[in-house]
């Protein structure tokens, strides 16, 4: 099974960047659209971004919309998130996430958790105000 590991998180100021990275553990063809998503302390699980490997569409929610990018390379199945502008509550847990189900999906379902398979132990984002 592939395994996905996170890194990239940090501290960094209120305004400031920082840009994660997600790889698997090995390429793999079975491996049809990732995404991101974090989980503050106490709150539930929520999508931030995703994109389609098929024609590399992608999708955000309205709370990152202009501030994240998603990006990736599609031979590695490797994928970014690259967050500017934060805010103190983007202070979370951020997780990448794979699926590996070969169904084509509409993009807009991407940002529920229950389409995706594989998911990464997360990296953890602190941003001071």
């Amino acid at each position: 099974q592939v395994q996905l590991v996170e890194s990239g998180g940090g501290l960094v100021q209120a305004g400031g960047s920082l840009r994660l990275s997600c790889t698997a553990s090995r390429r793999t063809s079975s491996n049809y659209a990732m995404g991101w998503f974090h989980q503050a302390p106490g709150k539930e699980r929520e999508f931030l971004a995703a994109i389609r490997w098929s024609d590399e569409n992608t999708y955000y929610a309205d709370s990152v919309k202009g501030r994240f990018t998603i990006s990736g390379d599609n031979a590695d199945k490797t994928v970014y998130l690259q967050m500017n502008n934060l805010k103190a509550e983007d202070t979370a847990v951020y997780h990448c996430a794979a699926r590996t189900n070969p169904m084509r999906i509409y993009i807009f379902a991407l940002d529920r958790e229950r389409n995706y398979d594989t998911w990464g132990q997360g990296t953890q984002v602190t941003v001071s105000s």
